[in-house]
């Protein structure tokens, strides 16, 4: 129960029970409502949330009316003693300094009743040794590699990608977990308990204490084999249904070097490479993914290349066709990738497996050392002579594109694994040619990998001081130049493998257009050249908050639009068409609607005013759905794709307060009672006695003699 000494005091001096962040008394008063007097909201908060898959439950949660407990700060190992047996006021909740939120100390405070909760700060400096809550064998059993196929590289026998994996978040904690994203708020917790619960002179905190309450009670429990059927049972029986999880969704971006039906089928003959990358990435708390190794700088660099190739002039006369694909929810057990897999066995999608002439991905190309790029491939199908001949002409193709480029290009060789791929998904279903571009030989470069810490420092992006945001947008960083470099060679790669036979000097990316891009999706999203590119019905995706890269349950999240419409910017073509047509292009007879996209994007500002020159793009940018295959057999059980849900909840929020000692609240609840029965019993008595408390005086003059 909290207090404030807002008009009335309790039982000592009233000094003790001021609201934690005022100053002066008359402070505590001011605000319009009795809650806003007691307690102070963490507003800058992302909680750890419940995920579920076929087998178990991994995340966080709170009661349902949320869980309290006085605060402790803990800055070393040594403060964890007050909580998990010293300390007199439990349950705690740990205010945890980001340098301590490792497996070790987690799984301490997992196994004791006396905490009711964790708020963890962000370490700065961050953890210099790496730090990765994600799996030392990522998307493990999701790959190609099983007791059926290359067995001993299953399980990650041969290679641990991930070294620094704790699989914390892959771990289901019974009490509720949020970082504080704000260092100000952090600061009024950690005052809050300066003031209120540091033992003086080695005596034991008197009340009232510091207290914190975290709310994210979810509603899915067990797997997503409970959560789906009981939120499929609501839908078939109940007028209101309360669905309790949700299958993560969202949807791949791909468009192809040279027109296709998008709603036909490409001839058996034709050849397509395919080029792919993921876009999504995950940490341990929800919707904070940065990224910026794991996902960011690969797909940026897939995008240059794709702006390069499109700038050639001869691409239209190309032998094979290429498609760009930007895989979402990757990270979930190949979600993106595995979809259109199985959509091209079914049909479902323009190209079948037997288009498909090459392979490439980039995968972590940011943290090269000494400028060179590693060329992983499938030791098992590389047994097949046919394979192997086309795989080796590929690497031919790509080591031969490098010369005279800052970057080289190694094989790893026979006896080495792919890496967590995108393409495992496409071997899973046919042997076909393909190559895993990396910056690791073995295990990853990537020491954040998964983690809140993958962000534009971890790739070694740095800008001078002084920089508006618009400077910053333009500013070439090293960076930049380097991943320009690596979307050069394999731009010309591509070219050359699709049949072309020019020369590629010509064929070259922008250190600019990366360094944009670097800048949009890692910085800022909300900047002039992102807002010149988007419709204006969607520029409400462009926040000023740091970009995250968390895939979604429904709509597509803002990464796969804007990749979606840089991609359009740097491959589509300006063309002159109204709104109207440009809105409705299938009223153009012209306009070959099944082979282009069409976008009215508002364009930049007018430099004479304030409004803006919109333009109508025309492209090959399609978009299609990234939802597991399990969802749509209503297998949710399955074992050969991904199961991932995210629960849903009602509230999640974050809140500071003084707290009472229990016998303050028996004596206030008992006082609040006893003042209830006399009451009663008061207005009882004055009911039964109104007749003659309140009869009125006779009227003198009405005396009768």
């Amino acid at each position: 129960m909290a207090f404030s000494n807002c008009g009335f005091e309790v039982g000592f001096d009233a000094g003790h029970l001021l609201h934690p962040g005022c100053v002066f008394p008359s402070d505590c008063c001011q605000g319009n409502s009795v809650e806003r007097k007691i307690y102070i909201p963490l507003n800058k908060t992302a909680p750890c949330v419940r995920l579920l898959n076929a087998t178990h439950q991994i995340g966080c949660q709170s009661s349902i009316s949320g869980d309290t407990g006085v605060i402790h700060v803990v800055e070393k190992e040594e403060d964890l003693n007050w909580v998990l047996t010293d300390g007199p006021h439990p349950p705690y909740m740990i205010l945890l300094d980001g340098s301590l939120f490792n497996r070790k100390v987690m799984l301490q405070l997992k196994g004791t009743s006396r905490v009711s909760g964790l708020a963890v700060a962000v370490a700065k400096p961050i953890p210099p040794q790496g730090f990765s809550p994600g799996l030392k064998c990522p998307n493990d059993g999701f790959g190609v590699y099983s007791k059926d196929y290359g067995p001993q590289f299953a399980h990650c026998n041969k290679t641990v990608w991930n070294p620094v994996g704790s699989g914390l978040s892959y771990e289901d904690f019974d009490f509720p977990i949020f970082l504080l994203e704000d260092a100000n708020e952090t600061q009024v917790i950690k005052q809050c308990y300066q003031d209120h619960n540091v033992p003086r002179e080695g005596s034991v905190p008197e009340y009232p204490l510091c207290a914190m309450q975290l709310f994210s009670h979810m509603h899915a429990v067990t797997s997503t084999v409970t959560c789906m059927r009981r939120s499929s049972l609501q839908s078939t029986f109940s007028i209101n249904p309360e669905v309790v999880c949700d299958p993560l969704l969202d949807y791949n971006v791909w468009s192809t070097l040279q027109p296709i039906n998008s709603s036909g089928k490409v001839d058996p003959e034709k050849e397509v490479i395919i080029v792919a990358t993921r876009i999504d990435s995950h940490s341990f708390f929800w919707n904070i993914a940065p990224g910026a190794e794991s996902a960011v700088t690969s797909f940026v660099t897939h995008l240059a290349a794709a702006e390069a190739l499109h700038k050639a002039s001869d691409v239209h006369l190309l032998q094979r066709n290429i498609m760009f694909t930007f895989f979402q929810g990757e990270t979930f057990d190949y979600i993106g990738s595995s979809r259109m897999v199985y959509d091209m066995e079914k049909d479902k999608f323009p190209l079948r497996l037997d288009n498909i002439h090459s392979f490439v991905e980039l995968n972590q190309v940011a943290l090269r050392n000494d400028s060179v790029l590693w060329m992983h491939t499938d030791p098992v199908s590389r047994m097949n002579k046919s394979v192997e001949a086309r795989v080796r002409n590929l690497l031919d193709i790509l080591s031969n594109s490098s010369v005279g480029a800052n970057v080289t290009l190694q094989e790893v060789g026979y006896s080495q694994p792919l890496p967590p791929s995108s393409f495992q998904r496409f071997l899973r279903a046919r042997h076909i040619p393909g190559v895993v571009l990396t910056d690791h030989r073995t295990a990853f470069q990537n020491r954040y990998y998964q983690s809140m810490y993958d962000t534009p420092e971890n790739v070694q992006m740095q800008y001078p001081e002084g920089l508006s945001p618009e400077e910053m947008l333009e500013y070439v960083t090293d960076t930049a130049k380097s991943l320009a470099e690596v979307a050069t060679v394999v731009a010309r790669a591509l070219y050359r493998l699709a049949g072309g036979a020019n020369d590629t000097s010509a064929i070259q990316a922008d250190p600019k257009t990366v360094s944009r891009m670097l800048y949009g999706f890692l910085i800022k999203m909300n900047n002039s050249w992102f807002q010149s590119i988007v419709k204006p019905d969607i520029k409400g995706i462009l926040g000023d908050d740091v970009p995250q890269h968390y895939v979604a349950v429904s709509n597509p999240v803002n990464t796969t639009y804007l990749v979606q419409y840089v991609l359009a910017n740097l491959t589509g073509t300006v063309v002159n068409l109204t709104k109207e047509e440009c809105l409705n292009p299938e009223k153009t007879p012209s306009s070959e609607r099944e082979m282009y996209d069409y976008a009215w994007v508002q364009g930049s500002l007018d430099p004479n005013s304030t409004s803006r020159v919109p333009y109508c793009v025309r492209s090959t940018v399609h978009l299609t759905k990234a939802l597991s295959p399990a969802f749509e057999l209503r297998q949710w059980g399955s074992t050969e794709y991904s199961t991932w849900t995210e629960s849903r909840w009602k509230e999640i929020r974050a809140r500071i307060f003084l707290v009472a000692s229990k016998e303050l609240e028996i004596i206030t609840l008992v006082v609040g009672i006893v003042i209830l029965v006399v009451s009663l019993l008061a207005t009882y008595f004055i009911n039964a006695k109104a007749d003659i408390l309140f009869s009125l005086p006779r009227d003198p003059g009405a005396v009768a003699y």
